[in-house]
C-alpha cells in the first residue's frame, strides 16, 4: 500500500461508524470523498483515482491484495509466505503473485477476518487452523510461532460451478467407459473410498461421484471444512466439524458428527475425508446398513490406503489387527486411486475392488489402471484398461444392474 493509499484509507477508517452495519456503498461514498480531494490537490489523476478506489476497498472490505486473486477464476492455489512473498497456481505451474502486503499486520488482519467468518479462532496459543471463504475455498494458515517466515495463507481454489464427471472426462482425467462403471457401482449402494496425494482432486471427484447418488435418498455429509457441492438431493443434510476456542465453545470432531449422524437415519453418509481416529467410525458406518456411503484418504496407492486405513483404526480403538482389516475388506467395496502427473495433470489411475484378508492384508483386485502411451504436446497420453471383472456383484444384483457392470 503506497503512501497515498494509506493516507486515503486510514482517513476513511476514521470516518466509519463502527457502531451500525455500514454498507458497501456508504464506504465507496467516503473512499470517492477522499480520492476527490486529492485530486484537487494534484496529486492523482483520473486513472489512478480508479485503482485506489479498488484498492482501498479491497483493502477495507474483501481480502486486501488477494481479492483480485480470488476474483481470477484461473488461479487454482494461493499461497502466502509471509507478507512479502505470495505465490499463485495457474494452469498447473507456481508463480510470484507479484504484489505483497503493506504490513505483517495487514496480512494478520486479512487472515482474522477469514477465520472469524467460520467461527474460529487463531493466534499464538492456537496457531494452526482451516476454514474457508464464503464461496467454499479451501483455506490453511499456520502462523507465529510454528510459522517461522511469517504468518502462512494457503488458499486451494475451488470452481463456481461444481466439476461434474463429464468435466472430467472432457479433461482427460478418467474415460467414459470407467466413469460409467462408477456410475454403476454408486447407484447400486457400493461403499467406495478415493485415495490420493495432496491435490491430486480427490474432493472434486467426490463430489462428481455424488451426482450418481439417487435423489429420493437421505445423504448426510461430514467435513471438517464445508468444501462438498452436491445440489441434487432434497434430503441433504450438511455437517461441519468445530474446534474449541476461548469463549468456551467445546470441540466437535468428525468422530462425534458420525455417531451423530447414526441417528438421523441416513441412507448414504459422506466424510469429505478420514484422517484419523474417525476411520473406524466410518468403517463401521459402511458395515452397518448405510450402504454407498464415501469417503476419501491420502495415499500413494490403494494398498497403501488400506494400511493407512489400519493405521488410522488404531488411533480410534484397541481391535487386533485381523478384526480390523475383516471390518475393512467387508464394509469398503472399492478404492479408487487419483494421482497427479508429471504434466501436473489429475488422473484417475486406478480401481480396485477389496477381497478376501491374506495374511498380509486385505486383498485387491484391480479392476481399471490408467497406462501411460506417451506424450504428445507436452502432455501425457495413455488409456485405461480393464484389467479384471467385478466379483462382488451381490449389490449389483440386488439392484438389478448386474448386466450394466459386466
Amino acid at each position: 500500500m503506497n503512501g497515498l493509499q494509506t493516507r486515503i484509507h486510514d482517513a476513511v477508517m476514521e470516518r466509519l461508524d463502527f457502531s451500525r452495519e455500514v454498507p458497501d456503498s456508504e464506504v465507496l461514498d467516503l473512499i470517492d470523498e477522499e480520492l476527490l480531494g486529492a485530486a484537487r490537490e494534484g496529486t492523482v489523476t483520473l486513472e489512478q483515482m480508479k485503482s485506489l478506489r479498488q484498492d482501498v476497498f479491497y483493502s477495507i472490505r474483501k481480502l486486501d491484495v488477494l481479492q483480485d486473486m480470488i476474483d481470477d477464476a484461473g488461479i487454482t492455489e494461493i499461497m502466502v509466505n509471509g507478507p512479502d512473498r505470495i505465490f499463485i497456481e495457474r494452469n498447473g505451474q507456481a508463480m510470484p503473485a507479484g504484489v505483497h502486503f503493506s504490513s505483517e499486520k495487514k496480512l494478520m488482519d486479512v487472515i482474522q477476518l477469514i477465520v472469524s467468518k467460520c467461527n474460529r479462532v487463531v493466534n499464538e496459543s492456537s496457531p494452526i487452523v482451516d476454514a474457508r471463504l464464503e464461496n467454499g475455498d479451501r483455506v490453511s494458515v499456520v502462523m507465529q510461532p510454528v510459522a517461522l517466515n511469517g504468518p502462512i495463507l494457503t488458499i486451494r481454489r475451488f470452481p463456481s460451478k461444481p466439476i461434474t464427471m463429464e468435466d472430467l472426462i472432457s479433461f482427460g482425467s478418467v474415460s467414459r467407459e470407467a466413469a460409467e462403471f462408477l456410475r454403476t457401482l454408486v447407484g447400486a449402494g457400493y461403499n467406495i473410498f478415493i485415495s490420493g496425494g495432496t491435490g491430486c482432486g480427490k474432493t472434486t471427484f467426490l463430489n462428481a461421484l455424488s451426482d450418481y447418488i439417487p435423489t429420493s435418498e437421505r445423504v448426510i455429509t461430514i467435513e471438517d471444512n464445508a468444501e462438498l457441492q452436491i445440489r441434487h438431493i432434497p434430503n441433504l443434510v450438511r455437517m461441519e466439524a468445530r474446534n474449541a476456542n476461548t469463549a468456551g465453545c467445546q470441540q466437535v470432531t468428525i468422530r462425534d458428527l458420525i455417531k451423530a449422524s447414526l441417528r438421523m437415519r441416513p441412507d448414504r453418509i459422506i466424510v469429505g475425508e478420514v484422517r484419523g481416529g474417525e476411520a473406524i467410525d466410518m468403517i463401521q458406518a459402511m458395515n452397518t446398513g448405510h450402504d454407498g456411503s464415501m469417503s476419501t484418504g491420502h495415499a500413494n496407492s490403494t494398498a497403501d490406503m488400506l494400511s493407512r486405513l489400519e493405521t488410522m483404526t488404531l488411533m480410534g480403538i484397541d481391535l487386533p489387527i485381523p478384526a480390523i482389516r475383516g471390518q475393512l475388506a467387508s464394509g469398503i467395496d472399492v478404492i479408487v486411486h487419483l494421482g497427479r502427473m508429471r504434466d501436473r495433470s489429475r488422473k484417475l489411475l486406478e480401481i480396485a475392488e477389496t477381497g478376501p484378508v491374506t495374511p498380509s492384508g486385505v486383498s485387491l483386485r484391480t479392476l481399471y489402471r490408467f497406462q501411460e502411451t506417451g506424450e504428445k504436446d507436452g502432455k501425457i497420453t495413455g488409456e485405461w484398461i480393464r484389467v479384471n471383472e467385478l466379483e462382488k456383484i451381490g449389490k449389483l444384483r440386488m439392484a438389478g444392474q448386474v448386466k450394466k457392470a459386466g
